[in-house]
């Protein structure tokens, strides 16, 4: 039987699946991202991979598939544009095909999620699909025909690293975002971005997960965060509709499990869309936070 290995290097944690022919789980575990040291990152892949192979009597690997955040550059072959900040500049792929002794195949994180997703999930039977991750961090992929849209620079679908549409003036005087640019996507629409416009307004340090909570306890000032945050949430992907127009967009990352997200998000959205009715489906990704690990995987077919 064919089996796949893939790794979700995420900014939190880190997971290994492995997917049976028919892309079924036979095995999943996960551990914490050491994400200020390059070297631990690089162990704890290592350590996942020989746990999965002990554990399913496997042999060695042909290729393992890794998800990760920011890319590749395709001149260096360094890592680029990681919110994981210790692997920029760092050559990911070389540093593990050694490390694991195999082939290593590396993709965004966001593509990893629109590959699974157009494959067999939310967007299955439409031909352009973007997805976006609603995280820790914010980044985009596409999916046309359930092929991955790489492009040029193996830089299309970064949504998180452009600017928040239609700004407001206040909106303008933003933090910089942690790549140097200022008013990013990922500083508004992450759960990093959501809870720090929270706490700008109101103070304190409450989580976006503790955020969500007040608001369904009908805390004013958690609703007036998550209006704000829809708002926010419509106009970028309004501006992503203009641009490319795709069938369907699937949510991922943990604000995509804000179920007061999908009846609201058209609404948002339709001040912005240029001269239609906006009826592209928002949908939350049918393989939840499995949807990543299961595209990297799927990367080694």
């Amino acid at each position: 039987m064919s089996m796949q290995i893939g790794i979700d290097l995420g900014g939190t944690k880190i997971e290994v699946a492995v997917l049976d022919g028919q892309g079924q789980f036979i095995h999943r575990h996960r551990l914490a991202c050491p994400s200020h040291s390059y070297a631990a990152i690089l162990n704890t892949i290592a350590e996942l991979v020989a746990m999965a192979r002990q554990t399913l009597a496997l042999p060695p690997p042909a290729v393992v598939g890794i998800g990760m955040p920011g890319c590749l550059d395709a001149h260096t072959h360094l890592v680029r544009g990681s919110n994981t900040q210790a692997m920029n500049h760092q050559p990911l792929k070389a540093d593990l095909q050694a490390l694991l002794g195999c082939e290593v195949r590396l993709e965004n994180d966001a593509n990893c999620l629109a590959l699974s997703e157009a494959m067999d999930g939310a967007g299955a039977e439409s031909n352009v699909v973007f997805a976006a991750i609603l995280g820790t961090g914010c980044g985009g992929g596409w999916a046309v025909n359930q092929q991955l849209l790489r492009g040029r620079h193996a830089i299309a679908g970064e949504w998180g690293h452009n600017p928040l549409p239609w700004p407001s003036a206040e909106e303008l005087n933003a933090a910089p975002c942690w790549c140097g640019l200022t008013a990013c996507l990922e500083t508004w629409l992450s759960g990093t971005g959501f809870a720090s416009d929270h706490a700008r307004v109101n103070g304190g340090q409450q989580s976006a997960i503790e955020i969500i909570q007040a608001m369904r306890a009908g805390d004013p000032a958690a609703m007036d965060s998550f209006e704000r945050y829809m708002n926010r949430l419509g106009r970028a992907l309004a501006q992503v509709v203009n641009l490319l127009d795709p069938d369907c967009i699937v949510l991922g990352g943990g604000m995509s499990n804000v179920q007061e997200i999908y009846p609201k998000v058209h609404a948002a959205m339709q001040a912005y869309v240029f001269g239609v009715q906006v009826t592209t489906p928002v949908r939350a990704a049918r393989h939840g936070d499995s949807s990543g690990v299961r595209g990297a995987a799927w990367l080694c077919r």
